[in-house]
């Protein structure tokens, strides 16, 4: 036990070298070239190149548990209901982040989301769309 408790008394003996040691070394002076002009960048910059960029959206319609037996059985054909009602509203989301509601519809022979609400925007009716 005299032995451990010694080395721990030793060990900020050791640390209080090392910092001694940083605190003598010096900075050293760096020159950098002067930035060719060009077109602006950062916060005041044009946000375009954001405006053409594509993000995936995910439209979740329902969702359902089965047991792994009954999945194992599914085939073409196979029917599964989701436990939502038809009129219920769907969720659309960014990534894992919900950001809107709608409902389903069909627009030349595919379906579609008609958005009746956004979320997130403060006032919940300010931001329902009106059919």
């Amino acid at each position: 036990m005299a032995k451990a408790a010694k080395a721990v008394k030793d060990e900020p003996d050791q640390q209080d070298d090392a910092s001694q040691t940083d605190s003598t070394k010096q900075a050293q002076s760096v020159e950098f070239s002067e930035a060719v002009g060009g077109e602006a960048v950062g916060a005041g910059a044009s946000l375009d190149i954001l405006l053409d960029m594509n993000v995936p959206v995910t439209i979740a319609i329902g969702q359902t548990e089965i047991p792994v037996r009954r999945l194992l059985q599914l085939g073409p054909g196979s029917v599964l209901k989701l436990g939502k009602p038809i009129d219920e509203p769907v969720d659309l989301y960014l990534r894992d982040t919900k950001f809107a509601t709608g409902s389903v519809v069909v627009v030349d022979g595919r379906f579609a989301v008609k958005i009746t609400q956004i979320l997130g925007l403060g006032d919940s009716a300010a931001n329902t769309v009106e059919a």
